[in-house]
């Protein structure tokens, strides 16, 4: 934790000793009052950086950590989602809800009339535009046509606070669009400008990767829960405990890498080739990926293949991998295939070899960890990964996070490290942008295929010529 969040954590901890001291007990807190109704309100943004519906169950940050909170108050959890920051403020200020979880900004106007719990995420604004539409402008005064954002939002906030410095700055506020769809209607050529905080941009420049960044408008704006402030301070004091414990005990940390850890890093060409290819090469071989799945993600094992080949059944490595998968000589024989450059073979042969991997992680490590330690794993090598949990657990960390592992796993290149190791000398950074580029495809697909963005097409593959006899 850095100094000056520890202060502002400090601070708040003071904070609600005092508020605890003075608040009067004639009557049931507000806390009391949760616990005898037995259900937690928490009013969120519905949106892919905060709360969602993934197959139909709820997902995101934002209800991860409610759910953890409500468990902790013995309560149960309504969730209860809006569009506008304004009507979500409506429903704390009129005691519909009991929280706002929504990745809100704590900003000083918002104080007047709100508490704001520990900041569990920092993020940066950024001006946003459709990349190549215009020249990237550098600052505010380079705006020469409309900026639009969200009604109520923080940017909001700051664009009514630097009018004044600049009088010539065309912007608007909407209510009939929120921030992710704001974003959208950038890509679409709609809209010319907006600001968008990078923990949602980061997301959606996965599926838009047009959406380019002119320039940071703020920096190191605290993400925090807001309760109302007219209210004693029970509940107040128990959501700092409770994201005391989560930072203290690293769950916080591990909960931001699971939602975006993978996100942070873009790369334009990639992203673009690979909607690219989702859209022109991913329907030949959809039905193999969904056929021999097993046990996994038809769309986790099309993103472990595009990261392996680019899907391309012929792809050759100089080590001698070959195929979607990119299967060894050994694995395949292992796996009982023929041929690696048959496409329906390497698929069969590689999600079988997923699995395996899965099964061979020590049983306590649980998913999504489980699964990220797997691939490294199919990246590496077991040997290899476990030496870098050892030396993860030398320097004190937890060898069954993935998160404090994939640290270590670049150490495996350094003799003063690898020379204590079984194994000895790895390219320990190659399975840590491995596991990452998985992820980001992953999650990609995920949306693309909840959206019906993913074609179909009938399945024609043309097997290489030499692809019979490759194994015997």
């Amino acid at each position: 934790m850095g100094i000056a969040m520890l202060a502002r954590w400090l601070s708040l901890i003071i904070s609600a000793m005092i508020l605890l001291g003075c608040a009067p007990q004639a009557q049931d807190s507000q806390l009391e009052l949760i616990q005898e109704r037995g259900v937690l309100r928490v009013g969120t943004l519905l949106g892919p950086s905060t709360y969602f519906l993934d197959q139909e169950r709820d997902a995101g940050l934002e209800y991860v950590l409610a759910r953890a909170f409500a468990d902790e108050l013995g309560v149960e959890l309504e969730m209860v989602p809006r569009y506008s920051v304004t009507a979500l403020f409506n429903l704390l200020q009129s005691n519909e809800v009991d929280i706002l979880a929504a990745g809100l900004d704590r900003t000083a106007q918002r104080e007047e009339s709100m508490r704001f719990g520990p900041p569990y995420q920092v993020v940066e604004q950024k001006v946003v535009f459709k990349q190549g539409s215009r020249t990237r402008p550098r600052s505010l005064e380079d705006i020469e046509a409309e900026l639009v954002v969200m009604q109520g939002s923080s940017h909001d906030e700051y664009l009514q606070r630097i009018a004044d410095d600049f009088p010539e700055l065309p912007w608007r506020t909407t209510d009939e669009h929120d921030a992710n769809e704001l974003l959208e209607q950038v890509v679409r050529g709609d809209l010319a400008y907006t600001i968008a905080d990078t923990n949602t941009l980061d997301i959606k420049r996965r599926y838009y990767p047009d959406l380019s960044i002119a320039f940071t408008v703020r920096e190191n704006v605290d993400i925090a829960w807001a309760l109302k402030k007219d209210l004693d301070a029970s509940l107040y004091a128990e959501v700092i405990r409770f994201f005391g414990q989560l930072r203290n005990s690293g769950q916080l940390a591990q909960l931001i890498d699971q939602h975006f850890g993978h996100v942070a890093s873009f790369n334009y060409v990639d992203t673009s080739l690979f909607i690219q290819a989702v859209e022109n090469t991913l329907p030949r071989y959809r039905e193999l990926f969904e056929k021999h799945a097993g046990t996994l993600d038809w769309r986790l094992l099309a993103a472990i293949s595009y990261q392996e080949s680019l899907w391309n059944p012929r792809a050759v490595s100089p080590t001698g991998v070959r195929g979607l998968m990119m299967l060894t000589l050994p694995t395949a024989q292992q796996m009982g295939v023929q041929s690696r450059l048959n496409p329906e073979e390497s698929i069969r042969g590689g999600a079988r070899y997923v699995e395996q991997m899965i099964d061979r992680i020590p049983a306590r490590i649980r998913h999504p960890d489980r699964l990220w330690f797997a691939l490294a794993a199919y990246n590496i090598g077991l040997g290899h990964l476990e030496d870098a949990r050892i030396l993860t657990q030398q320097q004190g960390a937890d060898p069954d996070r993935w998160i404090d592992v994939r640290k270590r796993l670049p150490l495996l290149r350094q003799k003063r490290f690898y020379r204590q190791t079984r194994y000895g000398f790895a390219r320990g950074d190659e399975p840590v942008r491995y596991v990452g580029n998985i992820r980001r495809y992953y999650d990609t697909l995920v949306w693309l295929d909840e959206r019906g963005r993913i074609p179909s097409s009938p399945l024609i593959i043309a097997l290489p010529d030499d692809s019979a006899d490759e194994v015997n």
